[in-house]
């Protein structure tokens, strides 16, 4: 199947490929495109660069920096992004605080925070999984208690990814303790340098440490920090979460893997053969790539569907099946590499193909997709009651 672009939105694309392609350094491109590490400045510098040409928040609303876009037009931007390897606009600024701000903050607090965080001048962490709610988020236990003009922040978050390289943090807090699980939480935003705050790294499977522990003790935020209104916080990170879910298919980067694949596929030789000639490895790549053909499909139809910024619940089978993709290819990517994968982990002096010695660290940093955004089982009960009914 062939999607067929109008003449209009050909020249749409170009235009942002002619862009990222241009415009955004190669070494970052070529870090992303390895799958490897980029330092906090890069992040910074690429989000900048965008935001400076208005293609960092094109899904704001048009006064704080978005774009008047057709759901197509948003869709090409993003899958463009991806294919060119270029760091994507951080999530926890673009897809989750921002629009939750633009939607429900006070005017004071639009003005305030979004073109900071826009421009990632502040660069945000999302304070939401406990210890004892993570899919289970409505069960968590940190509380904020009004004292006077301020808010008493004490508990505990994890899984705060990249929480070291963070400025603020957007917390999901119980203030009312004598409340329905789901009615008593708001949400606070405040520092990281606050008095009381405290991080401590959690090393993934993999080696790396992406992910924190935080800590909050008497951790005292000014009242004007509570974004929308008191026990509404619910609302909220619903609302956030399915932004969320929208940009997790990932449908660009999973499709720039699998062209990857193909390419290792042809450099990879086995009793004399290049790999892409085995028939199990050419049936797998077909099938992931007709799937990704599905997966765009779906992408597409449930932007058109997303009205007043409020995204369309099939987002959760975006979330789902992007993840599924995601996984599948980075194990594709492994079983290409076969032996070569044991040399895991990049090594300047190493005679191996870098790409090869990557494949198992990203194999198993991706096992975290099917989890964060909400659990594949969390969403399958979500597509169960709000798709099917059931």
């Amino acid at each position: 199947m062939r999607l067929q672009l109008s003449p209009e939105d050909e020249k749409f694309r170009e235009e942002m490929r002619t862009f990222f392609t241009t415009r955004i350094p190669q070494s970052m491109r070529d870090a992303v495109t390895a799958r490897g590490e980029l330092a906090r400045e890069d992040w910074i510098e690429s989000q900048r660069i965008l935001n400076a040409a208005g293609l960092a928040v094109p899904d704001w609303p048009v006064e704080w920096g978005g774009r008047d876009w057709t759901p197509l037009q948003r869709h090409i931007w993003r899958s463009e992004l991806q294919l060119a390897g270029v760091p994507e606009p951080l999530a926890f600024n673009t897809s989750m605080i921002g629009p939750v701000i633009a939607a429900f903050g006070s005017q004071e607090q639009k003005e305030r925070f979004l073109p900071a965080t826009a421009n990632l001048d502040i660069w945000w962490c999302q304070g939401f999984s406990e210890p004892e709610a993570g899919s289970d988020l409505a069960s968590l236990r940190t509380t904020a208690v009004r004292d006077g003009d301020e808010w008493v922040v004490n508990g505990q978050k994890t899984w705060t990814t990249l929480g070291q390289h963070a400025d603020w943090i957007f917390c999901l807090v119980r203030t009312d303790p004598a409340a329905k699980k789901q009615r008593g939480i708001s949400m606070i935003v405040f520092p990281m340098d606050s008095p009381g705050v405290s991080l401590r790294p959690i090393e993934l499977v993999d080696g790396s440490v992406e992910v924190n522990e935080v800590f909050f003790s008497d951790v005292r935020v000014p009242a004007e920090n509570l974004i929308g209104e008191e026990n509404k916080g619910w609302d909220y990170a619903k609302f956030l979460l399915g932004n969320e879910r929208v940009g997790i298919a990932r449908v660009g980067s999973t499709k720039r893997l699998l062209a990857s694949a193909r390419q290792y596929a042809r450099e990879i030789s086995a009793d004399g053969h290049p790999l892409i000639e085995d028939p199990r490895i050419a049936a797998r790549l077909a099938e992931l790539e007709n799937e990704m053909v599905a997966l765009e499909l779906t992408a597409l139809r449930v932007v058109a569907h997303s009205a007043g910024g409020r995204p369309h619940p099939a987002s959760s089978v975006l979330k789902l099946r992007g993840s599924q993709l995601e996984q599948d290819a980075t194990a594709l990517v492994m079983d290409i590499a076969g032996p070569l994968s044991i040399a895991a982990g990049p090594d300047p002096d190493s005679d191996l193909p870098d790409w090869a010695r990557r494949s198992a660290p990203g194999y198993l940093n991706d096992r975290k997709v099917s989890i964060y955004g909400g659990s594949n089982e969390v969403q399958r009960t979500i597509i169960a009651g709000t798709i099917l009914g059931l």
